[in-house]
């Protein structure tokens, strides 16, 4: 039996995170798989039974200790693929991606890229001219192999820096369809009213830049005024109190868990920032439309999710991910001014972050149509489940275990 190890550097609420859980309890099924972060006291978000290796480096708060604390890791890295004797080491972000790259031994090293690196917001300042200049074109080409979760990433590590194609998988995320689907059903102990009374739009995801549910916000403002409707936001993050206020800002009566526990009335609010929820299916289930507004993504988890729970989806086509799950048979990068009728769903233009006109007006309009199309949206919410039986985890995880071997 191999020796596998999956490395991340944390474990704490994200897409990421998820995916590594599901990754390691799969092929633990069929390897014995260990688990290494960079450091355990930061908390384990999604714990399994596998054995959690832990390199007790923290983070550094400058420049010349974030250094030191790289080396160190590299280091302590290296050490425990000797001691645990491991014939594949499979790394999640980027940062993960250089600690195992540098560390590497004897065995080999998989890289798992989550999301879109050109078009990150997040990358920026010197630090971000070092890792797309320097970092990614240099170290990206020294793994055994590099899994995407999205097709569409691929382009832009060949072309934008110039990674070998030989060396690039598209592995596409999976879901546990049956699991989702049961935990979508369980009866919701508070806010039934909200979904039973109302038409919802329900998002989810970290209330952070990535996300960008602010002009979300500004086309509901305009909806409301035409369409009878609620806004459910599920997440936390970084930009909850810029939300909110923007939110009370527009003019929209704004509802958080984090003031109020309980509503009287539904009346008295239009937006309902539900935060962070253990078991998000079963709001979302009782929606009536899931829209995704993110300005980049990988192989969005929250959208397919959505998809499983049997609710039409309208999404940014965005890089990367929405294109490939909702249109598959259509080039990817093209850029779209109108909303497209996938068919799996509505394609729409990107938001930018400051108010873009012409694409709020065209989300107002295709959400209002949405709103009141009962047919179209059973058309979308049948044809979004039957897309996701691609991505069962017999499916995908075979890929996982054809590269294993391969690359072992």
């Amino acid at each position: 039996m191999k020796n596998i190890l999956l490395l991340i550097p944390n474990l704490g609420f994200g897409g990421a995170q998820r995916v590594f859980h599901d990754h390691s309890v799969a092929l633990a099924k069929k390897y014995k798989v260990y688990e290494c972060v960079f450091n355990k006291e930061e908390g384990v978000a999604f714990p399994t039974d596998n054995e959690l290796l832990d390199l007790q480096v923290p983070g550094g708060k400058n420049a010349l200790l974030k250094l030191y604390y790289f080396y160190l890791r590299c280091i302590r890295l290296k050490k425990l693929k000797q001691q645990y004797k491991i014939d594949a080491c499979i790394s999640h972000l980027e940062g993960a991606d250089y600690v195992n790259i540098l560390s590497k031994g004897n065995e080999k090293v998989i890289l798992c890229i989550h999301g879109s690196k050109l078009h990150d917001l997040n990358i920026v300042g010197f630090i971000g001219w070092l890792r797309k200049k320097i970092l990614m074109p240099y170290l990206y080409n020294i793994p055994d192999k590099i899994i995407t979760v999205s097709r569409d990433i691929n382009a832009e590590l060949i072309a934008g820096f110039g990674v070998k194609p030989y060396k690039i998988k598209t592995i596409n995320n999976f879901f546990n369809f049956e699991q989702i689907t049961t935990r979508a059903q369980e009866p919701l102990t508070s806010f039934q009213p909200l979904f039973q009374e109302y038409k919802t739009i329900i998002t989810s995801g970290r209330l952070a830049l990535q996300k960008n549910q602010a002009p979300l916000l500004l086309i509901f403002s305009q909806l409301v005024k035409q369409v009878p409707a609620k806004l459910v936001i599920m997440g936390d993050g970084e930009l909850r109190d810029e939300l909110l206020h923007y939110s009370r800002q527009l003019g929209l009566r704004t509802f958080t868990i984090w003031e109020n526990k309980n509503i009287i009335n539904y009346d008295d609010f239009d937006v309902f920032f539900l935060g962070f929820q253990k078991n998000p299916f079963q709001f979302i289930r009782r929606a009536t439309v899931f829209a995704f507004p993110s300005s980049w993504e990988g192989f969005p988890m929250a959208l397919c999710e959505a998809m499983i729970c049997g609710v039409p989806v309208i999404t940014t086509d965005c890089p990367t991910g929405p294109r490939e799950i909702l249109a598959p048979d259509t080039a990817p990068n093209k850029k779209i001014a109108q909303a497209e009728l996938a068919p799996y769903g509505v394609l729409m233009p990107l938001l930018n972050q400051a108010a873009n006109d012409a694409a709020i007006n065209v989300w107002v309009a295709t959400l209002q149509n949405i709103l009141t199309s009962e047919a179209q949206r059973r058309h979308y919410a049948q044809l979004a489940k039957q897309r996701m039986l691609d991505f069962t985890p017999e499916k995908i995880i075979k890929q996982w275990e054809q590269e294993i071997e391969k690359a072992s």
